[in-house]
């Protein structure tokens, strides 16, 4: 009840010290140096906060229509749930029917070929329908990028586009922004990541092996690695197997995030012509009202200029 009690009193104690800090009227008492007893240090806005949805059928009905502009990214998550939307968009109308007519024969032969594997067993018809459906998404795939690239740029280089990019080829924001130095570093990277999967992949399943075949009495097992050490290995080799996938996702990431920071930063002035200049200078007051009564006082200090 005691610390109840202390907690209540503390919350008082700092609303009325708060309260203390605004006037009547609701402007804050006291600011900088020269600032009038009735300048607010937060001034009224007249900015307002966007309340829209992130997608409206309606919004992209009238960007399909030219009726107003459209941003890629809104763009291509249309053209992701309705392949095509983009191609609409750019007046690519030509490109309609190999879109559709590619992915539906795709989804056709995969779905008639996965059919047949189903009644027969034969893997020529796993096969054939594996690779049907992975033309189809191929193409899917294509319609995206395609859409990006005719899409118009809002600056260039773009960085939205950029990054789309690079989330659908790495690499490939990296060659946009012209940076082509960047690309050999992040495939080293996918490189690295692949080669220490395949190792402790290979690894782990070495020491399954063991371990399943250590703990079943009769298979006769006579290695001199036991089913206790074998779990450990095959432990520890799954995890460090784990950890290359998630490091090949940090990878990606970076990737894409290493293209649109760059392209933000294209025209960023990076000559040596850069000078910081201190010198004395005089601090006038912030509101016109005190120089009307005269009641006011300069202060004094130094101001610092960086041009870059």
């Amino acid at each position: 009840m005691r610390r109840l009690l202390s907690v209540l009193i503390f919350c008082c104690v700092v609303s009325f010290s708060a309260l203390a800090q605004f006037s009547e009227n609701d402007n804050i008492v006291g600011g900088p140096p020269g600032a009038g007893a009735t300048a607010g240090i937060n001034p009224e806005s007249d900015v307002v906060s966007d309340t829209t949805t992130g997608f409206s059928v309606s919004a992209m009905v009238k960007g399909l229509l030219r009726k107003q502009e459209l941003k890629t990214t809104y763009t291509l998550v249309s053209n992701a749930v309705l392949p095509g939307v983009m191609q609409i968009y750019n007046k690519d109308y030509w490109k309609l029917p190999i879109i559709y007519g590619g992915i539906g024969t795709g989804l056709y032969y995969g779905i008639h070929n996965n059919n047949l594997y189903k009644e027969t067993g034969e893997k020529k018809y796993a096969t054939t329908s594996a690779l049907a459906f992975a033309g189809a998404a191929t193409i899917y795939w294509g319609t995206l990028i395609d859409g990006v690239m005719n899409f118009p740029d809002q600056r260039t280089p773009d960085p939205t586009k950029a990054a789309i990019y690079s989330a659908l080829i790495p690499g490939m924001g990296q060659a946009y922004n012209g940076d082509w130095w960047h690309i050999p570093n992040w495939y080293g990277g996918f490189m690295v990541c692949a080669y220490t999967y395949a190792i402790n992949d290979s690894q782990y399943n070495r020491f399954k092996y063991i371990y399943d075949i250590s703990s079943d009495k009769e298979s006769g097992y006579i290695g001199h690695i036991t089913s206790e050490q074998a779990k450990w290995y095959r432990d520890v080799y799954r995890r460090y197997r784990d950890y290359s996938i998630v490091a090949a996702i940090v990878v990606y990431a970076l990737n894409i995030i290493d293209a649109n920071v760059f392209a933000y930063m294209s025209d960023f002035n990076v000559n040596d012509d850069l000078t910081f200049n201190v010198q004395p200078s005089i601090i006038s007051p912030i509101s016109n009202d005190m120089y009307a009564s005269g009641d006011f006082h300069q202060s004094y200090g130094f101001k610092m200029n960086l041009t870059f």
